[in-house]
């Protein structure tokens, strides 16, 4: 036993050389590092107070432009989730590595040259290849045959929407209702305007992941369940122009063609 220990002793000195130096390196380079920050600070009114407020500030702004992003809630377009003057921190990396908006998402977009020069917020109906269509039987919209029930989230009182419409949403846009219908200007106020009252995906600056002011009213902002039983759209739709728009069938040329023999390189 008693060996065994003066053994491990030996290990731990056998190369006092190299440890002094290792060291000594570490210590030049955080010398270093401080005696930059110290030159900077005195060349600053205010000296390291100046210098920690200024770092602080470029986190925040490197934070808000590519991180997260606080929007106010300019009108009641989306009560009775957001009201008016609500502050939501917009997740901008949401859709940034191959993720795309998804029905029932709250996202913030530009709105420029489909919309109006601003930025607006909504809520995801359909995506690219999806058929909506209000309303049916029941008064209910309708996403690739499916009946959706929003009465969790739509404001009380309104119905789907008092327009009719029959659209489908072209590969990479997206079409946008705000929760309180009756006061929202949406993707069925532009029906008739370039694009068709679709926004494109890229011009989605994020998605609204939590309402942060009022305190009182803090709370995540989660993808309701209403649309999780949408099938996928089915990309057999020309979906503009309208005057165009058509479902696209498999031809009957080829029913009586025979199974091939085999598989030829």
């Amino acid at each position: 036993m008693n060996t065994e220990a003066q053994h491990t002793e030996r290990d731990r000195s056998s190369h006092p050389a190299e440890s002094e130096e290792i060291s000594g390196t570490q210590g030049q380079e955080g010398r270093s590092r401080f005696a930059l920050l110290d030159r900077v600070a005195q060349w600053l009114p205010g000296g390291r107070i100046t210098l920690t407020v200024l770092v602080c500030l470029l986190f925040l702004v490197g934070f808000s432009t590519f991180v997260m992003q606080p929007f106010e809630i300019p009108s009641s377009s989306m009560e009775r989730g957001l009201r008016i003057g609500d502050r939501v921190l917009v997740n901008k990396l949401a859709y940034r590595f191959g993720a795309e908006p998804q029905r029932g998402d709250i996202v913030v977009f530009d709105g420029t040259g489909y919309f109006g020069n601003a930025d607006y917020v909504k809520r995801v109906v359909g995506v690219g290849g999806d058929h909506v269509v209000c309303c049916d039987k029941e008064g209910r919209l309708e996403v690739n045959g499916r009946s959706v029930d929003e009465s969790t989230f739509l404001y009380p009182g309104d119905s789907p929407s008092e327009v009719p419409f029959d659209v489908v949403v072209p590969t990479g846009s997206l079409f946008l209702l705000g929760d309180h219908r009756s006061d929202s200007s949406d993707s069925r106020d532009h029906l008739g305007s370039p694009g068709g009252g679709m926004i494109p995906v890229g011009d989605v600056i994020g998605r609204a992941d939590w309402i942060a002011w009022p305190s009182d009213d803090r709370a995540r902002l989660r993808r309701p369940g209403a649309y999780a039983r949408v099938p996928a759209a089915e990309a057999d739709w020309i979906a503009w122009p309208s005057d165009d728009r058509a479902r696209l069938r498999r031809p009957g040329a080829y029913a009586r063609v025979p199974a091939a023999d085999g598989a030829h390189g």
